[in-house]
């Protein structure tokens, strides 16, 4: 017998927990795939109904705290003035400052920021650093911009959301499009209004108090976190076939180091196109060839394959989507091959696809926690300027190598109590860290 315990009206998506306390995604709604924003929301709602959440505290933990859109009008090199659209949303400070990523894409809108700010509620307390979560973005095409007119931009935002950020306030870092150079923009135009401050960012360049270590770190947590689930699933890392799908500095660290671990990498892809290799690609080879041609297409040392969707589809033990979100859908999650699914991106499976997948028993190691390494790495770049002191790198990823441990320890054994996935487990393992925080703080 099974009992409706949340419904999302507009969506017609519902919730329901069955009499294991399974909780059960039902996709009845007649338009089509759901945003960003609501397929957060139905994972932190499948967790919650588990949790027996009140309808009062769903609704709290589902609202953002503040929600900015702003205006950014910059001057080009051709004397043309453009105008873009910037978001900042902060979802909840319970535990900490707000902490999330800024991205430049030509898809960012108020839903993906949204979701991702929720996403980075639930990241920070699953991997338990003292942060909320925030997000941040501006809609466009980076690749349409010269250097000079980023960086106009980037100190625009700058100047119109200074007064809601802050080493206290909250800390943006790199995300899509963005890396350690508009972090140091950011770090040198907010510390013009507000004197000096390292820790209004993180993902500096480590001449400009970076972290040594961050750069690889999101890519160093997946790795670990695949290792760990093969571990606990009675494999070995060694000799295991993994696919990597997006070519950016999460899927190269994550290939790299997972090789360096002893697994076989045996296809890449990246916005060019994909390739293959049974008995193994060279990762460094691949990656140099990457940034000298613009892409893995044409790589010499494998097979092209169709097309870059094409590598969702490999027969591999692990397949990681480390590119955008919403790549794997209801459509072509009954293709999918792999035994373990490792989301290196945020959001890179829907919850219509995630439904079929746990029938289909494939694990799933959810963005939560799997790509939580880069945010660890910029908490402790955090505290090294709060500091004023610098840590080794072998410090660094000693440290994020516990963390992910523990991390996954954590959500696989509520995975195995309450036998729900994976995903859910962190779920639940985040709400009930961020709730106790807004109890004993007050709800105000």
């Amino acid at each position: 017998m099974r009992r409706l315990v949340a419904d999302d009206a507009t969506r017609l998506a519902r919730c329901v927990v069955d009499d294991d306390d399974d909780a059960v995604l039902e996709d009845v709604s007649p338009r089509g795939p759901m945003n960003a924003f609501e397929a957060t929301n139905l994972y932190f709602r499948r967790a919650a109904a588990i949790m027996q959440l009140s309808p009062h505290i769903v609704t709290l933990f589902e609202t953002p705290q503040r929600e900015v859109k702003v205006g950014l009008s910059i001057e080009m090199d051709n004397g043309e003035v453009h105008t873009f659209q910037g978001y900042r949303v902060q979802h909840d400070n319970s535990r900490g400052p707000y902490k999330g990523g800024l991205r430049f894409h030509p898809h960012v809108d108020p839903d993906e920021v949204k979701a991702l700010a929720s996403l980075m509620t639930w990241k920070t307390a699953v991997i338990d650093v003292p942060y909320g979560g925030a997000k941040g973005g501006i809609t466009v095409d980076p690749r349409t911009l010269s250097m000079a007119e980023l960086e106009r931009l980037t100190r625009r935002f700058v100047d119109k959301i200074h007064d809601i950020i802050g080493p206290q306030q909250d800390i943006p870092a790199p995300d899509v499009n963005t890396g350690s150079q508009h972090m140091a923009w950011i770090y040198d135009q907010y510390s013009k209004l507000h004197g000096h401050s390292p820790g209004v960012v993180t993902g500096k360049p480590v001449e400009l108090y970076g972290s040594l270590g961050r750069e690889a770190a999101t890519g160093r947590g997946v790795a670990i976190a695949t290792r760990e689930v093969l571990k606990a699933q009675g494999k070995s890392v060694v000799g295991a076939t993994v696919a990597v799908q997006g070519f950016g500095n999460v899927g190269t660290f994550s290939a790299r180091i997972l090789q360096q671990m002893g697994a076989k990498i045996t296809a890449i892809a990246d916005v060019s196109g994909a390739v293959r290799n049974n008995e193994g690609i060279d990762v460094d080879a691949a990656i140099a060839f990457a940034r000298s041609t613009g892409g893995v297409r044409g790589f010499p040392g494998a097979e092209a394959l169709k097309d870059a969707n094409a590598i969702l589809f490999e027969p591999v033990d692990v397949l990681v989507p480390a590119a955008l979100g919403g790549v794997i859908t209801r459509d072509n999650a009954r293709d999918i091959r792999a035994k373990l699914i490792v989301e290196g991106a945020n959001g890179p499976t829907t919850p219509e696809a995630d439904a079929i997948l746990d029938g289909r028993s494939i694990v799933q190691v959810p963005d939560i926690y799997a790509n939580a390494g880069g945010v660890t790495v910029s908490y402790f770049e955090w505290v090294q300027n709060l500091q004023q002191f610098t840590w080794t790198e072998e410090e660094v990823n000693d440290k994020l190598e516990r963390k992910m441990i523990r991390g996954f320890e954590t959500i696989w054994k509520v995975s195995l109590e309450k036998k729900v996935s994976l995903r859910t487990a962190a779920f639940i393992v985040a709400i009930g860290r961020v709730g106790k925080a807004r109890v004993l703080r007050g709800i105000s």
